[in-house]
Order: C-alpha cells, then structure tokens, then sequence
C-alpha cells in the first residue's frame, strides 16, 4: 500500500501554527508524509527566527509555502491584522492551494505519493471546496477549546434572537453583556460577555461576525473535526458539540502527546515566529519553588500604554519576582516600554524579553502563577504543568477560556479590562502566597494528572488519535 498523505494547512498566526505542527508530527509519527503549508510571509519570518535551514524538512515532512493576497507588511515581524487575514486567505488562498496539490500529485514529484488527506484549520475552511473537488476526506483542526467552538457554534442563535448586533456601543460598558443566557445547551448560566468578542458590533454585516457564522456553518461538510482537548477536561462542551456536528475526536493536550514521538529528526522541528530567548530558563533557575509569576499575553494581544503601566507597576508593587514576555509589537508600535524608574524597582527580580521558550517556562518549578491572555495554548500547558492563572482576556473566545478557567475548573481569577496596578498587585500576592491562590493551585494539579492520563497509551486522547488515523484519515 502507498504512504498515505497528509497536506496540513494552519491559519497563519503563532497561536495556529503551533498545535497543527504537534498535530502533524504525530501524524508522521504513524506513518504519513506530511506536507506542511505555510504562507509565504510566515515562510520568511520562521526563516529568520530559526535560520534558514529551518524549513528544509525530511524527504517525508516537508514545507512548502502560498501567497496569502495581502500588500507587503511595513512590521516585518508582527501578526498581521487578523480581520484583514481572515477575508484575504478566502479570496486569495484556494486557487494556489488547489495549484499545490495538483503539482504534489504530479510527474514532477515522482517519490511524493498522492495526497490522502487534508488536515486543515477550522478558520481556513476554505480548503473544503479543494477537497471536495479532489475528493478527498479533510479533518478540520478547531484550535480553540471545545467550550470556545461551543460558544461559536451559537452566534446564528444569538443573531435570530437579536442580542447581536447591539443596538450601539454603549451596549459594551453599560451592563447589557452581564445579560446571562440559560438557554445554551452545555453552558450554564453562561454570559454575553463570556462569548467571543466578534458578537460586540452594531454591524450585522460586520466582518468577524460573519466569518464565524460562515465556518461554523461549514464544519458539517468535514469527515471529523480535531479539537485540542481531553475528555477530562471539557466532557460538557464536546458532549453537545457531538449533536451539532460530524465525528469528533478529543487528541489533547497535543504538546504532551508528543512525547510518543520516536523520530529525533522531527522532534527538532519548532515554529516559533520570533526568536526564542532561552536565558531566561537560566534566570528562572537561579528562583525558588513557586516564586515567580510568568507574564505573557500571547502572539496577538496590543494594550494602550496605560494599561502596559498599570501592569507593570502593580507587578513592581506585589514584590513579587516575574518573567515578562514583552512583543517588540505589544503596543501595536515601536513606542517605548516601562520607564527606567521601574527596571530600577524591579531590578533582581523581574526579567523582561521579547519571546520564549513557553512550554519549558511553564515547566520550570520556579513557576508559581501565568498571568495571561487566556489563549487555549497557553491554558493547555498551564493546566498540564499545573500552574494556577490570573486572566486578562484580550479577544475572541479568550472570553470563554478565561470564564471556564475561573468559574467552571476554578484555577483563575480574572483582571478587569479596565486594569489597575492596585489589582494586578493584589491577585499577585495572591496567586503566589494566598490562600485561594493554594486552592487554584490544588486544582491546577488535579486537572494536570486528568491531562497526564489522556495521554497514556490507554488514555482517551491517544485512543481518539487512533481511531482519528484509522477510521477516518487513512481510509481508502
């Protein structure tokens, strides 16, 4: 029988790329040839963060690259307007896909065996009309958490029922979002603030809005859909998702399932798009248990300058030691960071850089609470090492990760979006030496052993990501 041949296609930002690459790495590990598409400014940044052999793969793994329709970038290494990325890959991205799977299939690759199969990510479904008209089975990968799809999956409700749009803006900040809905199957007493922020426009033609309602609305077309989750974790939410929509498989946490990989070769393989600085592993070992307080709000994530102060400050003022992970771009431009006055406050006990290695970070021991911006990554690897979080969602269905992280697993609490240093330095304290910051801390390690156990050879992820490869992916 021939290799079978996965093409696996992220949306592509940071937060994206990094599971569907644990996703296809295990997917080699049972055998496939994986084709990994980037587009080709991501191509050019992981060049450049990685060295330019960082894309030069195995004969079985390889990398290849399409345009993704938008004008040259002045920030050459900032994610890219996500608006602006969601209607240009659907406008733009088909037709080259389509022209790179025809050419994978071609004479001119005589030792690549024919594409099997699409994995794609659940915001490129774009890529169903190519395997519909290769017909090929495709998986869709959902990377945000099942209750996040969950939450998604209900828009066109929240639409007919007119609580989307808003009647304006005002609706944000005048109490309407505290608005509770009891009505959502598998979300209990679930808020409009809890959704994903694309439901805050007085627009019904707006842009996010309707994406979301578009691939969701395509999820039915898929063979299965692929969720970075454990059964343990979210049982509720996959529970109703399994009468919405086709076969899902649960094959999470995807960076502790690759532990089971045995290739040295592909285990190298990383996608960070800026580069790593690993000194900062070196500084938390010089730290004691459960000291320190990991600051990182992701790939996407820009503050006001005001809301970057109040932070800082409320973390000079909690005395508390802490590792900053500060984007060149986190406030959406190259205006300064904190003043001197706070490196000289902070001097000894606090380390700020611009990126990091953050499943080693949350690893370390020295660790003691992330404050984060409740991206589904970055609470996966919290919840798998244990580690307790204060929130501070920034958008989409950060919202939701965030509300079951504090309310429904009762490991977080959250910071208002209006934040200010004097409950940044209290919830620090707190995180770290407090009480409730000790029963956070409990149940952080009890869902860590429940995510320990889904990755077991027997466990419910690695039996999911089984059958996910033998009754769907490599069907003939």
């Amino acid at each position: 029988m021939q290799k079978p041949h996965a093409i696996c296609i992220p949306y592509p930002a940071q937060g994206h790329i990094t599971p569907m690459m644990k996703l296809a790495k295990l997917l080699h590990s049972k055998g496939f040839h994986i084709s990994f598409v980037h587009t080709h400014y991501n191509r050019n940044r992981l060049l450049r963060s990685r060295g330019p052999s960082a894309l030069d793969g195995l004969p079985d793994f390889r990398f290849y690259s399409i345009p993704d329709g938008l004008p040259p970038s002045d920030h050459a290494d900032s994610t890219q307007s996500i608006p602006d990325l969601c209607v240009s890959v659907y406008k733009h991205c088909l037709e080259p896909f389509c022209e790179l799977v025809t050419w994978l299939n071609g004479p001119e690759n005589p030792d690549v065996p024919p594409v099997s199969c699409i994995v794609s990510d659940g915001v490129m479904s774009f890529t169903l009309n190519a395997a519909e008209t290769f017909g090929l089975p495709e998986v869709i990968f959902w990377t945000t958490s099942a209750c996040g799809l969950l939450a998604y999956s209900h828009y066109r409700d929240l639409v007919q029922k007119g609580y989307t749009p808003l009647k304006d803006m005002s609706y944000v900040t005048n109490g309407y979002l505290e608005t509770s809905l009891d009505w959502i199957p598998g979300m209990s007493n679930i808020r409009l603030r809890d959704f994903p922020t694309f439901i805050r426009t007085t627009d019904i033609n707006d842009t996010m809005l309707n994406f979301f309602l578009n691939v969701t609305k395509a999820l039915r077309r898929a063979s299965a859909i692929v969720l970075n989750t454990f059964d343990a974790l979210e049982k509720d939410s996959v529970n109703h998702l399994f009468e919405m929509i086709p076969p899902i498989f649960t094959v999470g946490p995807l960076h502790m399932m690759e532990r089971h990989l045995q290739d040295e070769r592909v285990k190298q393989f990383r996608s960070n798009l800026w580069k790593e600085d690993v000194s900062c592993i070196h500084w938390l070992d010089t730290k004691d248990h459960g000291s320190v307080v990991f600051v990182n709000f992701g790939s996407i994530t820009v503050m006001t300058k005001e809301q970057l102060t109040e932070f800082g400050w409320g973390l000079a003022n909690s005395k508390k030691d802490f590792l900053w992970i500060a984007r060149p771009d986190i406030l959406g431009s190259n205006e300064a960071g904190m003043p001197p006055e706070f490196l000289v406050e902070t001097k000894g006990r606090g380390m700020i850089t611009s990126w990091c290695p953050q499943e080693q970070v949350l690893k370390h021991p020295a660790i003691g609470g992330f404050l984060t911006h409740s991206g589904w990554n970055s609470t996966l690897e919290s919840i798998s090492n244990g580690v307790p979080v204060l929130c501070w969602p920034f958008f989409a269905e950060q919202q939701t990760n965030c509300r079951y992280s504090c309310v429904e697993w009762g490991i977080g609490m959250e910071i208002d979006t209006n934040v200010k240093r004097e409950e940044v330095e209290a919830q620090v304290r707190e995180i770290i030496d407090g009480t409730k910051g000790k029963i956070m801390k409990t149940k952080a390690l009890e869902l860590k052993n429940k995510a320990e156990e889904a990755v077991t050879i027997d466990g419910s992820s690695f039996l999911n990501f089984d059958k996910l490869v033998t009754k769907i992916l490599s069907k003939n």
